[in-house]
């Protein structure tokens, strides 16, 4: 997605740490891999916007909107299953 110097990641570890920090201060539910992951595309996008390879980033964010529907249409046909086994 980027390429990072390792103050890059150490920044983008920190940011994206202290980002799950408050959000579980608060009770906010936040998915670590898409704060993480966020983090290091704002830290690649500091030093200049093309640095991030934004097809992956397009393919990540398209991947992150499908699971839900595909997670909720999965977990009903395993519940029929279940039902007509059980």
């Amino acid at each position: 997605m980027a390429k990072l110097e390792i103050y890059q990641g150490a920044c983008a570890d920190i940011s994206s740490a202290g980002c799950l920090l408050i959000s579980s201060v608060f009770g906010i539910p936040v998915s670590t891999t898409h704060t993480k992951t966020t983090a290091i595309m704002g830290v690649g996008a500091s030093r200049r916007i093309s640095n991030v390879n934004w097809r992956v980033v397009k393919d990540m964010v398209l991947a992150w909107i499908l699971t839900f529907p595909g997670c909720g249409i999965l977990g009903y046909l395993a519940t029929l299953i279940f039902m007509r086994i059980f």
